[in-house]
């Protein structure tokens, strides 16, 4: 069974290959996938009112929901950029080599910068900007300190990881 790709107001989703979706992810209107990434079990992205765009080698985890504004602001998410199981990310900028963690939500204008990571469970309010290298926790979320170099090397392994993972899933379907 494919994943769900959904043609809404004329917009049809489009995914670059080779790219991973799991079957029951849904992508709805005008999504853009780049290569090498990958949409994974329940995760929705719904581009019913502006564009949502995904970069390369870049993950949305399991039921994660990504989402735009009606009024002007789609959602981007740039190259190797982690989003953990569960996030929602809704009309924002998740720049090149951003973290989001599980179950964040990063809200509307808000841009989390490359290089800088959203730890699990927070709220970054409606535009708030984590700069690079910081860890923003809490809700409301706020700056809590600069990233240690391990969490830096962390930013770069996960996208790697589930790239390497995807293939896996690839190879067996």
């Amino acid at each position: 069974m494919p994943a769900l790709l959904r043609r809404v107001k004329g917009k049809t989703p489009s995914v670059a290959t080779p790219s991973f979706l799991a079957e029951t992810a849904a992508l709805i209107g005008d999504v853009t996938v780049g290569a090498e990434s990958s949409i994974w079990y329940g995760a929705v992205l719904r581009g019913d009112d502006n564009p949502i765009r995904v970069g390369r080698r870049s993950n949305v985890q399991d039921g994660t929901i990504v989402h735009v504004s009606s009024k002007g602001q789609g959602t981007e998410i740039g190259d190797d950029v982690s989003i953990g199981h569960a996030a929602i990310i809704h009309a924002c900028i998740l720049q090149d080599r951003s973290f989001v963690g599980m179950g964040a939500t990063v809200m509307d204008g808000a841009i989390v910068e490359s290089g800088a990571m959203v730890a699990a469970g927070a709220l970054v309010a409606p535009g708030k900007i984590v700069r690079t290298g910081q860890l923003w926790m809490g809700n409301p979320g706020r700056y809590s300190r600069d990233l240690t170099d391990q969490e830096k090397d962390y930013l770069s392994y996960v996208s790697v990881h589930y790239w390497e993972l995807a293939q896996e899933y690839l190879s067996e379907s």
